[in-house]
């Protein structure tokens, strides 16, 4: 017996590496511990879930590089790949898959201006300011590629700090802008760096900006149609061969490898798979999840909720841990105070950066907005401090960047990695801790803040001019006609609500009847709707 106990015991080792074994269990482990501490700390003013996993992984690492008497600090090794093809498409695809909809294309505008013209404005001022700081301090070695890398990597946002704080409820514009800004930045920054490193340096000319431009709108409009595409090819699956009728299971792995299957899809053919999946959620929330059974409802909101959380806790860990890794510190060879000079320069490169964008932009948006649409110089203000938190896409592009790198010398690209995790500790910890009392002493005098755009009578009173069948005059209450508004008027004065308007009557009379969604969902035996359950859908999907 004993005999065939030490033969079972060593096929297992044989099957699982020791080492694999050890890290997966202390990850396992320190996932549940953030958890908790996540918990206590719910109401803490200068803590939240994200500091909470980064010194969690941070006091991990060093406990490790003690037990390894300074050898070495790595349980798992850094790995841009299994953070971008495991770890980041559940995050993205759970954010466009809870988006509140209506609030974040009302917004879309201010989104796209802010993360896609104010990425590259950050992008081009950080690459400027990288060629320039670094010949001054005396760091010849990095060439321009290296420089405009440096500038698409400092310009990926982490905003999980703030959206952490800020309430869907309460602060809706904040939120919506935020939120959306982050999403679209990292899916513009990612484009920037591949589009970086595609150019040849070797034969520049006048073409070459065009080129980047004409390719980055090219994987921007690709990447979104392929997940508008995917999302729709799902819900008309699922509306058509009715998997519930016999396993709800098989509705939510149809979902769920669907939506993994739209990302990878789009990095096999070098597109943009955050966009992708992000609008395949997007697609998804607004048509195939109105077509599955009630239990899937429930059992798909909450499963997308739950990996999104756990792949944020793991990164936030893993990026903690992976900041301790002795091995980079001592490739770099740099002094103490030349790896301070730079992280410092590189993080004044980044206030720079975002505020050369946030608030010429939003003055350029308060000269086209009225009254309580304008954007304030407090939300500003947060808009703008929301952005200087760097995480683990800043790392990972990092790594991509200056691993494998040979161009540079191996102390210059180590010292780099090195400096740039400095930056993302810094801005996480430092920042992210005061970003909570700040906002709320920054919000303290708005009894229901930012709630812009919200009552917006003119625009309902012209949506109802616009939705008359005939073309005659409408009484206007004081036994007076007034003339209708042609759909350009309407359009020029409320772009926003009158696209929306007619998006909706496009979508009640050809989409839905085709690829279902609310009002169009197929009977399910013994799972009856009621009136209150549809209202509590048009909500979710507003």
């Amino acid at each position: 017996m004993s005999s065939m106990v030490q033969t079972l015991s060593s096929m297992a080792n044989t099957i699982l590496d020791q080492s694999t074994v050890i890290a997966v269990t202390v990850f396992v482990a320190l996932l549940c511990a953030c958890i908790v501490i996540g918990h206590l700390v719910e109401e803490n003013r200068w803590a939240n879930e994200s500091i909470a996993a980064l010194l969690l992984g941070l006091a991990s690492g060093a406990v490790v590089l003690l037990v390894s008497k300074g050898q070495s600090s790595r349980v798992l090794v850094f790995n841009e790949d299994l953070f971008f093809i495991y770890l980041l498409p559940p995050i993205i695809f759970n954010a466009g898959f809870q988006v509140k909809k209506k609030r974040f294309f009302k917004n879309f505008s201010v989104i796209l201006l802010f993360g896609i013209f104010g990425t590259v404005i950050s992008f081009c001022l950080i690459t400027l300011g990288a060629f320039l700081l670094f010949k001054k301090i005396g760091i010849t070695s990095l060439t321009m590629k290296d420089c405009l890398a440096i500038g698409a990597i400092l310009s990926a946002t982490d905003s999980v700090c703030t959206l952490q704080i800020l309430s869907q409820e309460q602060t809706p514009f904040l939120y919506s802008a935020v939120f959306g800004e982050g999403v679209v930045n990292d899916a513009t920054s990612i484009v920037l760096f591949n589009a970086v490193q595609s150019i040849d340096f070797s034969n520049i000319d006048g073409l070459t900006a065009l080129k980047l431009l004409g390719n980055f709108l090219y994987l921007f409009f690709t990447s979104t149609i392929l997940g508008i595409a995917v999302g729709l090819l799902s819900a008309f699956g699922i509306k058509t061969l009715y998997f519930g009728r016999h396993s709800t299971d098989r509705e939510v792995a149809i979902m769920m490898l669907l939506a993994y299957l739209s990302y990878m899809v789009a990095e096999l053919l070098s597109l943009s798979g955050i966009l992708t999946i992000f609008f395949c959620g997007i697609v998804m929330s607004h048509y195939t999840w109105h077509n599955v059974t009630e239990s899937s409802r429930v059992t798909t909101k909450h499963a997308f909720a739950t990996l999104s959380f756990i792949a944020e806790t793991f990164i936030f860990i893993y990026v903690g841990m992976d900041a301790l890794d002795i091995t980079k510190w001592k490739e770099s060879n740099a002094s103490a105070g030349t790896s301070i000079i730079v992280s410092l320069a590189l993080f004044a490169l980044v206030l720079v950066g975002r505020a050369a964008f946030v608030y010429p932009i939003s003055c350029i948006l308060n000269c086209t907005k009225q009254g309580s649409e304008e954007i304030e110089l407090k939300k500003q203000f947060i808009i703008w401090w929301a952005g200087l938190i760097r995480g683990a896409v800043t790392i990972a592009l990092a790594y991509n960047q200056f691993s494998s790198s040979g161009t540079t010398s191996a102390n210059v690209d180590a010292m780099m990695i090195t400096c740039i995790i400095i930056v993302v500790l810094f801005s996480t910890v430092v920042f992210g801790s005061v970003t909570k009392p700040l906002i709320q002493a920054v919000l303290r005098n708005n009894a229901n803040p930012l709630t812009s755009g919200e009552n917006d009578f003119a625009s309902l009173e012209d949506l109802r001019l616009l939705s008359l069948e005939n073309g005659g005059a409408v009484d206007n209450g004081n036994n007076q006609s007034a003339p209708r508004r042609s759909k350009l008027q309407l359009f020029i004065r409320h772009p926003t609500s009158t696209v929306h308007h007619l998006w909706r009557k496009f979508d009640d009379k050809f989409m839905r009847p085709v690829f279902g969604g609310r009002g169009f969902v197929p009977f399910v035996p013994g799972s009856p709707r009621s009136a209150a359950e549809e209202t509590s859908d048009l909500n979710n999907s507003n």
